[in-house]
């Protein structure tokens, strides 16, 4: 029997459902072609007895299993997310991916020979995907003691060092990317910026939209942000943005604001950090040191969430919220003089 032709799906993913043993096989792929390369690969297999396929009633292995657990959100989730879960199936846990889930019995092994070659962060993604994965299918959570990741400080701007960036990207080509990054909108908010959404007459912009890869890595556009509170109006509170958009031409008001392929933003931000002399911070360093600024002004948490679109305060006290270095000083003053007063 031939190998079913895929279909593609609404996530650009390929699909064929495979029939073997009596046991409904999903398969997935990039492309058409990578879709029914790999059916073919498990139908000869499976008929030179190297692959097992567990008969009706039977657990799925691993690999079938992610399958079918994406295959139930394919309307839901988003590229991006489809492309991270497709990931980790392709490239991590292959000593059990095509084993049925009830037998993988030593997961602690697992992740211990796993934590050879790959980082803690990566690991952890991946097994906490594993995870949830297990329990649709009525397994336990694995207990599992993961290496420790080390938390790192991402890096921002000081409020000094944002001004001379504002300043010095004034007229460039990078001036509107870094001007909406540092009123803390995400790379994909950046991208998925379109003139229906600008509103100059009373200096007012929304958000809404994002631009993404899809699962075969091409940047698609993307209704719904990354969450519900990521959809939001803003003011123009850097100035210069609001000079910026208007002193474009209205016959060239159209699609979307910033013309450029999704892989350049980063190199646009970090050019212009150069040109200024400061950090070189990349597009998701400028939303640090949005909430930074914040911070560093004043504004309340409940504020800071609202403007930047993040979806809870807890995210921002971990990742988000920076003590600039001039606050952390003066507090460090106060702190030797009340003892210096002590006396």
């Amino acid at each position: 029997m031939k190998v079913p032709e895929p279909r593609k799906l609404k996530s650009g993913t390929w699909f064929i459902q495979l029939r073997l043993n009596g046991v409904s096989v999903p398969v997935t792929g990039a492309t058409k072609t990578e879709c029914h390369d790999a059916a073919a690969l498990i139908k000869a297999e499976y008929r030179a007895g190297k692959r097992e396929i567990k008969e009706r009633g039977g657990q799925p292995t691993l690999r079938q299993a992610i399958d079918a657990y994406i295959e139930r959100r394919e309307n839901t989730l988003s590229p991006s997310t489809i492309t991270g879960y497709r990931r980790i199936q392709a490239g991590r846990f292959k000593c059990i991916m095509d084993k049925p889930i009830d037998q993988i019995n030593d997961w602690q092994a697992v992740c211990d020979s796993e934590s050879k070659i790959c980082s803690p962060k990566t690991l952890k993604n991946a097994f906490h995907f594993c995870c949830s994965v297990l329990k649709e299918n009525g397994s336990a959570t694995p207990k599992v003691t993961l290496p420790t990741m080390i938390p790192h400080e991402r890096e921002w701007l000081e409020p000094d060092q944002i001004k001379a960036l504002v300043s010095s990207v004034k007229g460039t080509n990078e001036e509107l990317t870094v001007l909406f990054g540092l009123h803390g909108l995400r790379r994909s908010e950046i991208l998925g910026m379109e003139w229906k959404n600008i509103d100059l007459k009373n200096r007012r912009f929304r958000v809404s939209g994002a631009v993404v890869k899809d699962v075969t890595g091409h940047y698609v556009m993307k209704p719904a942000n990354k969450n519900a509170t990521s959809t939001r109006t803003l003011p123009f509170m850097v100035p210069a943005l609001y000079d910026a958009l208007s002193a474009i031409p209205e016959e060239d008001r159209t699609g979307t604001v910033i013309k450029i392929n999704g892989n350049s933003i980063l190199y646009q931000v970090n050019k212009a950090c150069r040109m200024a002399n400061v950090p070189e911070v990349g597009t998701h360093g400028l939303r640090h040191s949005f909430a930074s600024l914040a911070y560093h002004l004043g504004l309340s948490e409940m504020e800071t969430m609202q403007l930047g679109g993040w979806a809870d305060n807890q995210t921002m006290r971990k990742i988000y919220t920076h003590l600039a270095s001039a606050d952390r000083l003066k507090a460090e003053n106060k702190i030797a003089a009340f003892f210096k007063n002590a006396n």
